[in-house]
């Protein structure tokens, strides 16, 4: 018996070992192809494995008014997930429906599926949580949803409520994994709401990369500024597998800050909707422009929508129109300057010319008459003075002053002025008449077979404020990068001078006589409280390849106060025939200039200057970016080169102002001056416990409160 046990134990003992022996055999055998034999093959697969690189994407820059209010930035929010496959879902026996019903009704209460729920009753049992929460539950386990979304675009403030619900907070606890889950997102918000829409823009999801991209206004014309640069990421051999390794770092975008002012842009919205509204506009455009710098302070378009509404639509104030008379200051001023003319009380017979006629009257006209009753005749026949000849020279001459070339303002959808140059010879070869040439070149001299964006026609006006300095308008200001200020003072010519500040005077002084002379054509926009000037412009738009004379754009571009030019500003307005630019668009710049002088903001003194120096844009170029990424994205030919500070704006050795921004970025900006951040809700900041502009001390604690 003893001796059968032991032989049976010996025979057990053989086979392990052999099994063994066999699986160490299969082991040497593995190693030896592995290593060996199809080394190579393992070796190629590895090295694919590892060249494998991600796209880190980089947080996208703000998008700043010029006081340094936010009026584009981004959020970190998060959709909510209940995941009903979850295992220790699946495991419960007999869900206690009391507990269902409880998470059915603080979703409703918190996070209801639609808006007013309760006063809809009919559609309350539809589209309740409780209804859905029943349908999901009653399925079989391995059917129910893997991500049941609770709600979307929260803070982790709502994670955290949603986790302590009647059922899921039953999950709590050690060794528990909670079936409540967090998808993160980063969204871009505009805490101004529709404000300047337009000119701000928006972003856009590609489908294709899942990157965020500007579609319009500044987000789109400044995207690879706003964007940043991509880190990547590399995979590499870690200890427990595989994982990502990041070889390079993203670098975040610039923080645009930009030339609008809130209040004005406020101010410019209200008086434009007031006028279309009470003119019954199908549209209306308004722009509000410093003289001295260029820069673009305020720009509103408005759009009579389908439901009889008005909203902000398509940025027309860099789309191209017929102008009608607001060309005729254009054109007195290239006359004044060619010595066409020589003063402004000099006489130019105003009678029938080129299929034209005066409806004012005919006889003699000065200059200032001519301009202040918008005479067609008179305007003709000045510029026939230079240009009877050689039509195609008014081009040239327009050319000459730079009123073709491209603006780079930072707004997408920029056009440029259209106006034929009359050659004798058309595309085809055919001969063109030096009639209808003189016809053209008639109707050209006073606004019409022209197309100008309001923009450019406002740009000219502003030069004419300005002593002739063409200055370039735009709405950048500066840039904000990680560090510090990469600051850009874009305050560049499109002509150091367009016209001698003689001309400019000479034209000044027709143009005021629109507004204050006895037949001016703008005479409601007087006000005696602040001088305006300006030129009223009226044109009939093409509909159907017919003008549509149902219709009227109404136009209105001058500057205040007269004396001393602060600002330029011009309203076009498209409307029904019967009222007059008059009454719509010069109300606009009205009553702008009177809410500016109500609110003090006409009483500075311009600061411009005629040092050089200030002719070329200063760049100081982060580490990050080649100066000139920066210079071409912004259409600056030269700029000169200095150290970046890394202040912020802010002076030195005081606590920076981070009100407005999102939490990453006031972080960012508090830690590099030396404080101890604490953050207190979610969203954007709005108050810290240290005010601005005190005495910082490094290593001390600020409070950030935050709210969405």
């Amino acid at each position: 018996m003893k001796q059968n046990n032991k032989t049976h134990i010996l025979f057990r003992y053989a086979i392990i070992t052999l099994a063994f022996l066999l699986f160490s055999i299969a082991v040497v055998v593995k190693l030896i192809d592995t290593t060996v034999l199809t080394a190579p093959e393992w070796n190629k697969r590895a090295h694919k494995e590892l060249s494998q690189t991600s796209v880190i994407p980089p947080e996208r820059g703000n998008i700043l008014a010029s006081n340094g209010n936010i009026l584009a930035c981004n959020l970190k929010v998060y959709d909510i997930k209940l995941d009903l496959r979850h295992n220790k879902v699946m495991k419960q026996n007999g869900i206690p429906w009391a507990k269902i019903d409880s998470l059915a009704d603080s979703l409703d209460y918190h996070y209801p599926r639609i808006r007013n729920l309760k006063q809809h009753p009919d559609t309350f049992k539809k589209y309740s949580w409780h209804t859905r929460l029943k349908k999901e539950f009653d399925k079989e386990p391995n059917k129910r949803p893997r991500a049941l979304r609770l709600t979307a675009k929260k803070t982790l403030e709502d994670f955290e409520r949603i986790r302590n619900f009647p059922y899921l907070k039953d999950f709590k606890g050690r060794g528990f994994r909670i079936p409540v889950y967090k998808e993160e997102k980063n969204v871009r918000i505009y805490p101004y709401g529709r404000m300047a829409y337009r000119s701000i823009g928006r972003v856009n999801e590609s489908h294709a990369t899942g990157e965020f991209h500007g579609y319009s206004g500044l987000e789109k014309d400044l995207d690879t500024l706003l964007y940043g640069k991509p880190g990547v990421a590399k995979k590499v051999a870690l200890t427990s597998g595989i994982g990502n390794w990041m070889s390079q770092a993203p670098v975040r975008g610039f923080d645009i800050h930009t030339t609008i002012d809130i209040d004005l842009q406020d101010m410019l919205e209200e008086e434009l909707l007031k006028i279309c509204q009470d003119s019954k506009a199908e549209w209306g455009t308004a722009i509000l422009m410093e003289v001295a710098t260029g820069e673009i302070k305020a720009i509103s378009n408005i759009e009579l929508l389908k439901d009889g509404t008005y909203g902000e639509a398509l940025n027309r104030a860099v789309q191209a129109f017929e102008p009608g008379s607001v060309m005729k200051p254009i054109s007195l001023m290239i006359a004044f300057e060619d010595g066409l003319v020589k003063n402004v009380n000099d006489t130019e017979d105003c009678s029938p010319f080129q299929r034209t006629s005066d409806p004012h009257g005919s006889g003699r006209k000065t200059m200032k008459q001519i301009i202040e009753q918008s005479s067609n005749t008179g305007i003709a026949r000045v510029i026939f003075r230079g240009y009877e000849q050689k039509p195609e020279a008014f081009y040239d001459r327009l050319a000459s002053i730079g009123f073709f070339e491209p603006m780079h303002t930072g707004i997408a959808g920029e056009c440029i002025p259209r106006i034929r140059r009359l050659v004798d010879k058309d595309s085809r070869g055919n001969n063109i008449t030096m009639t209808s040439r003189h016809l053209d070149l008639a109707r050209q001299a006073y606004g019409y077979n022209t197309e100008i964006p309001p923009l450019y026609a406002l740009s000219v006006y502003n030069a004419i404020a300005n002593g002739g300095k063409y200055v370039r308008p735009h709405l950048v200001r500066a840039l904000i990068d990680e560090e510090g200020r990469d600051s850009i003072l874009p305050i560049s010519y499109i002509r150091d001078s367009i016209c001698s500040r003689a001309t400019a005077s000479k034209v000044r002084q027709c143009i005021r006589e629109v507004v204050w002379g006895e037949h001016g054509t703008a005479r409601l926009v007087r006000d005696d409280r602040v001088e305006v000037a300006g030129k009223t412009g009226t044109a009939y738009p093409v509909e159907h390849g017919a003008y549509n004379t149902s219709k009227r754009r109404y136009a209105f571009a001058g500057f205040f106060p007269y004396e001393q030019p602060l600002y330029s500003c011009m309203a076009l307005v498209l409307g029904p025939s019967g009222t007059s630019a008059n009454r719509t668009s010069g109300q606009v710049v009205k009553n702008m200039a009177v809410k500016m002088y109500a609110r003090g903001m006409l009483n500075n003194s311009s600061s411009f200057t005629t040092s050089k120096t200030e002719n070329t844009p200063v760049l100081a170029a982060s580490e990050a970016y080649d100066s000139r990424e920066l210079t071409s994205s912004l259409g600056i030919p030269k700029a000169r080169k200095v150290k970046a500070t890394k202040s912020n704006g802010n002076p030195a050795g005081c606590v920076p102002n981070v009100v407005g921004y999102d939490a990453p970025t006031a972080v960012r900006i508090l830690e590099s001056n030396g404080l101890n951040v604490v953050l207190r809700g979610s969203g954007r900041v709005v108050s810290q416990s240290l005010p601005k502009g005190s005495p910082l001390r490094h290593g001390g604690k600020i409070v950030l409160h935050l709210k969405i």
